[in-house]
């Protein structure tokens, strides 16, 4: 029993630096929502002024789902906290998934361990056994950011539970899928796939009257269905627990009997090779990182098309004074202007662009940990010329990001005939830029310095920063302390003039440490995982 249960340390140990990102994630919405909600909307009368501007707004149910009592803070929470949040958890679980079964066979470290005393069933019961303490980690996450904004206890876990409560199944999604797909790479396709088809059909239930009854037919409707203090019903509890049953002994199934190193899918190795985008590190970088991207790309314009559509439907008659003066603090605009929403909105988008960074730095850390860079190394490729290489796409990328999701604002808001230019959203688009450049040009100097903790701390920085520039403000922290943050030097552009001496600074300061970064690694040895 000791050598499954050291797998399943190691393989805990390896998805930790995700696990508790998600986890202070997790924790942090539940608490903001809660927190925010009883502080914004303290009185009966603001609280049916909220209802009756946003409850029955289709385009804010696309994100949250469909709400069952908004007049209660638990309520409010079961909404807001539980419909994003699921979505989060879907996507930790699958990933989880495909990184603990199917990345160690690409990796070649599948067969080293079943080499010896150890069969495939305990490393697929230590590989679940691994993601089901994560699970437990996300839960708690939950649970304590819920209880300490105040809710009961029963009701917390609860609420805790029902976030959770789609983790299993998608870990059953992407276990079958890492056993389908010849590679790690189609496993994580095939699996978002199936996560966005559960988000698109919860979208289309809560968006039409008719057709409702498909939230039956998503994980994500039955997390709505659990309703959370508003009538709980714990059996449908048992239709997760049945789907991840059937899911994962099929997987395991599977797994027990077919070749390591491949899939029950066809791979392409009869296919003629295919030499685009291998003329240089750099090109083959952006053929590998071409799916990620295209997931970042389409991800980011979706939510901004539906921001750009809602842009026209925020109405002070909906928002409390308190609401107000929180906001004011925060930016200085009033969004219930189409300008002002999408200018606060975007500040999101300066997030995503930085995280985004912070995923390219991620991905050159796994090619290093990896151990690729010592064969790229040993041909004609300079150290520098290779990182520097994989900034320049980094850099390309939040441009296009940023680009794009202005793009697809402006679109919704002329479908909802808002009087905001094309010219106004791609300023808001490129205002992204500077802030995710800096934690892109930082990011690379703790890569070059420290690579094992580049991730966590990359990660760490851009949602520390993110998350004091939301709250430093409300607590009325002194100027100077929230000057420390890059996303308070950020103008909400349009409904702010673009602010051209921060965005100065912090482009100086990001070249000022990819210079050191590539000078850095240029001497420093290898570090494997």
């Amino acid at each position: 029993m000791r050598a499954p249960s050291a797998i399943a340390r190691r393989a805990f140990a390896d998805s930790r630096i995700r696990t508790i990102a998600f986890a202070y994630l997790f924790a942090g919405v539940a608490y903001a929502n809660v927190a925010g909600y009883r502080s914004a909307y303290p009185t009966l009368a603001e609280r049916l002024s909220f209802v009756h501007s946003f409850a029955a707004n289709d385009a804010v149910r696309l994100f949250y789902g469909n709400a069952y009592d908004l007049l209660t803070v638990g309520g409010y929470a079961a909404w807001r906290v539980a419909g994003l949040l699921s979505i989060f958890a879907g996507a930790w679980g699958l990933l989880a998934a495909v990184r603990a079964l199917r990345a160690e066979e690409d990796a070649g470290r599948a067969e080293l361990v079943l080499a010896g005393t150890v069969g495939r069933r305990g490393t697929f019961l230590a590989a679940l056994a691994a993601i089901a303490a994560g699970m437990a980690i996300l839960w708690l996450g939950s649970f304590l950011g819920l209880a300490l904004a105040g809710l009961d206890v029963g009701g917390s876990a609860y609420l805790a539970l029902a976030i959770v409560a789609v983790v299993p199944l998608f870990v059953g999604v992407g276990a079958l899928a890492s056993q389908l797909a010849p590679t790690r790479r189609i496993a994580t396709e095939l699996s978002s796939a199936a996560l966005l088809i559960a988000f698109s059909v919860r979208v289309i239930a809560d968006t039409s009257t008719s057709l409702q009854w498909l939230r039956w037919a998503t994980p994500l409707g039955w997390v709505e269905e659990l309703r959370a203090f508003s009538g709980a019903r714990p059996l449908v509890l048992l239709l997760p627990i049945g789907a991840s049953a059937l899911l994962l002994t099929l997987a395991g199934a599977v797994a027990m009997r077919r070749d390591i190193g491949s899939g029950l899918l066809p791979a392409r190795d009869r296919t003629p090779p295919n030499p685009h985008l291998l003329s240089s590190p750099t090109a083959q970088t952006l053929r590998s990182e071409r799916a990620s991207l295209a997931a970042w790309l389409l991800g980011s314009g979706f939510f901004a098309f539906i921001v750009g559509a809602i842009s026209t439907s925020i109405r002070s008659a909906g928002l409390s004074g308190g609401v107000q003066r929180e906001l004011r603090k925060l930016g200085a605009v009033s969004i219930t202007t189409p300008a002002g929403y999408i200018g606060f909105s975007f500040l999101f988008f300066v997030l995503v662009t930085s995280l985004f960074a912070c995923s390219q730095l991620a991905a050159a850390r796994t090619a290093e940990a990896d151990e690729q860079l010592e064969t790229l190394f040993a041909l004609p490729v300079s150290r520098r010329g290779w990182l520097a290489g994989r900034l320049l796409l980094a850099v390309g990328g939040i441009a296009g990001i940023g680009s794009f999701a202005g793009v697809c604002a402006w679109a919704g808001a002329v479908s909802q005939n808002a009087h905001v230019s094309l010219s106004q959203t791609l300023g808001a688009g490129a205002n992204c830029l500077p802030t995710a450049l800096l934690f892109l040009g930082i990011g690379a100097l703790v890569f070059a310095l420290a690579p094992r903790a580049s991730a966590g701390v990359n990660y760490g920085l851009v949602v520390l920063a993110f998350v004091w520039q939301l709250f430093g403000g409300v607590l009325e922290a002194p100027h100077w302390l929230l000057d420390l943050s890059p996303f308070q030097h950020v103008g909400l552009v349009p409904a702010q003039a673009f602010r051209a001496g921060a965005a100065v600074a912090m482009l100086a300061i990001a070249a000022a440490a990819t210079i050191a970064a590539l000078a850095i690694f240029r001497r420093r040895d290898l570090i494997g995982s």
